[in-house]
């Protein structure tokens, strides 16, 4: 069975009720079991708070409230998953919830785990389990991070806590700047305000992936009480501005001095940390700061504009497009709240309306992916250059690559993949999600791609053209490539499961979609290109398009990626057509795997 098996095997067991690695109890059955574990959870909790919670759900379900008997198996259904993306969850009492207990237990997980990988008879030192720990503005993130260093400190450890919240690229950052073994961040990223999460790196900078994921969790499920985890009450460090600092320098060192700066830029930060480092980047590289959309500039936890604090839900970005229309910028950039994310939107004449007049739009991830790759390959790559892009992004880098003579790969969805490909030079996936400088940060940075995307539309500025005139170009030099994506949000994840079932079992029947023939259906929980197996299914028809289903690995929803390839024929004047059948194509595809996937 392979890691990345055994990870969803853990992921099922965990959900029908493992609690520990002793421990099995299926607390779906009998009230008396299940009040028992509570009980027994809420004993140790070290939380004042979380533990009432728990009591106020324990006596409602103890006193025959059947929804409060319910909320309490939601609460007590196994220990949070910790996987590839560390934790991510609700904030709540309860050990399927984020919260103190919860948090210790994977600190302490991840010190023993570290301890571990020190060679044998080894007397470990505090600086072998060195370990940076960030955070950003969300509830309970602080404390949280606080934790986080007791633990590693109580552990052996020496425990560096950055000086303030802070986007998850400078953490990413100060784990090889600070020649650390880890590092911690304390985020939910785009997630909804109820949630918090909890992202791991190793020391080379990179995400944790399989094996490491699964020997993490045995650690944590081999906690039986927090009073075996020593927590003193002091002994980290809290870094000054200097890690600060020497990111904002790194970054900003990204433009040539003699690059146009000439731009005008409105930015958001969708109510989370990376507004103020956004604006030091842009100034230390000499550009002017952006002006910012007001109302989502300050940090706030409440994520109060917006449901979904990603910029890629709709609706996200109005805001700034409206700031947009009123102060004519060249560009508009938003950061998600954790700012590892970036996307982008430019005016267009091709959707101008009398309301609109500039065609403000907002770029899909793979038309900003395909810039800053042909942004890079502009400045010069080598045969040894890797271009990377996740399995479900945009072929067209395959294509750019090709042409600049260098190389591509595709790897797993996640940056936890695309940081690794060796010879990495930029790596991208289509969730507005880009690495455009490996040697800074070795995982998905939406600042330093802030920046360079105001580079590119300087650049072009200077020179008379736009952004649009070079997706242009790309389309004529190799052809349309059309993409989009749709999700299935479920408040079961067995739901999930389902669909896929009901998938994989009709893929014999399926020889044809949208009325167009299936030329091979990839089961990507198989080894497929050379990968390692995956949760999904592909589907690729005759006329070169592409569908990939699967499952996301942080939100309780199914996803399904779409991409149809269309040659241009005639030159500019066949460019239109051209697009209108590729925008045919997709919406064919989206209607069949709509009724394909729903619930």
């Amino acid at each position: 069975m392979t890691d990345d098996q055994l990870t969803r095997r853990a992921r099922r067991e965990s959900l029908a009720g493992a609690t520990s690695a002793d421990d099995t109890r299926d607390v779906s059955g009998a009230p008396d079991d299940l009040i028992a574990y509570a009980r027994e959870w809420a004993a140790d909790d070290p939380d004042v708070a979380t533990r009432r919670e728990l009591e106020e759900v324990l006596t409602a379900a103890e006193g025959g409230d059947e929804a409060a008997l319910a909320d309490l198996r939601d609460r007590c259904a196994g220990l949070l998953e910790f996987g590839t993306a560390g934790l991510r969850g609700a904030l709540g009492a309860g050990p399927n919830r984020m919260n103190r207990a919860v948090v210790i237990r994977a600190a302490a997980g991840l010190m023993a785990y570290l301890r571990a990988q020190l060679p044998a008879g080894h007397q470990p030192s505090a600086d072998d389990l060195r370990v940076v720990i960030g955070f950003d503005a969300r509830l309970g993130s602080a404390e949280f991070a606080r934790d986080t260093a007791a633990v590693v400190v109580g552990a052996g450890g020496t425990a560096l806590v950055l000086p303030r919240p802070l986007p998850t690229p400078v953490l990413a950052f100060a784990i090889r700047h600070l020649r650390c073994a880890a590092g911690v961040m304390v985020t939910a990223s785009h997630n909804p305000a109820q949630d918090n999460g909890y992202k791991v790196y190793l020391g080379d900078g990179s995400q944790i992936v399989p094996p490491a994921d699964v020997e993490i969790r045995r650690e944590i499920e081999a906690v039986r009480t927090l009073a075996d985890v020593p927590r003193p009450d002091d002994g980290w460090q809290v870094l000054g501005e200097e890690v600060v600092t020497a990111y904002v320098a790194a970054v900003a060192a990204l433009v040539p001095p003699d690059a146009p700066r000439s731009v005008s830029v409105v930015q958001t930060s969708m109510h989370g940390v990376g507004g103020e480092i956004v604006r030091q980047v842009f100034e230390a590289a000499g550009f002017d700061a952006p002006t910012v959309v007001p109302e989502q500039h300050d940090p706030d936890p409440a994520f109060p504009t917006v449901p979904f604090p990603n910029p890629e839900e709709s609706g996200a970005i109005d805001l700034a497009l409206a700031l947009a229309r009123a102060n004519g910028p060249d560009v508009v950039l938003a950061n998600d709240p954790d700012a590892d994310r970036c996307a982008a939107a430019i005016p267009d004449p091709l959707t101008a309306t009398p309301t609109d007049p500039a065609g403000w739009r907002m770029l899909h991830g793979d038309e900003l992916g395909a810039l800053l790759a042909w942004d890079v390959v502009q400045g010069g790559v080598t045969a040894q250059d890797v271009l990377a892009r996740s399995i479900v992004s945009s072929r067209l880098i395959d294509a750019v690559a090709r042409g600049a003579g260098c190389r591509c790969t595709q790897t797993l969805t996640g940056f936890k993949w695309i940081a690794r490909a060796p010879g990495l030079r930029y790596g991208y996936e289509e969730a507005i999600g880009y690495c455009v400088a490996p040697q800074v940060v070795r995982d998905k940075d939406g600042i330093s791609a802030a920046l360079q995307i105001a580079a590119v539309v300087a650049r072009l500025k200077s020179q008379g053209r736009t952004v649009r005139d070079v997706l242009d170009e790309l389309a004529l030099a190799h052809g349309v490539y059309a993409s989009d994506a749709f999700s299935v949000r479920v408040a079961d994840l067995a739901l999930i499961g389902a669909v896929m079932t009901r998938l994989r079992s009709s893929a014999a029947e399926t020889t044809q979609i949208a009325g167009v023939a299936v030329s091979a259906l990839d089961d990507l929980d198989r080894p497929t290109d050379g990968l390692p197996p995956t949760d999904g299914l592909r589907y690729l028809l005759a006329d070169d398009s592409r569908v990939i289903v699967r499952p996301s690995g942080t939100e309780p929803k199914l996803k399904v990626y779409l991409e149809a390839i269309v040659p241009v024929e005639g030159g500019a004047d066949g460019l239109t057509a051209a697009r209108g059948e590729a925008a045919r194509r997709l919406g064919a595809l989206r209607e069949a795997f709509e009724a394909m996937t729903r619930i």
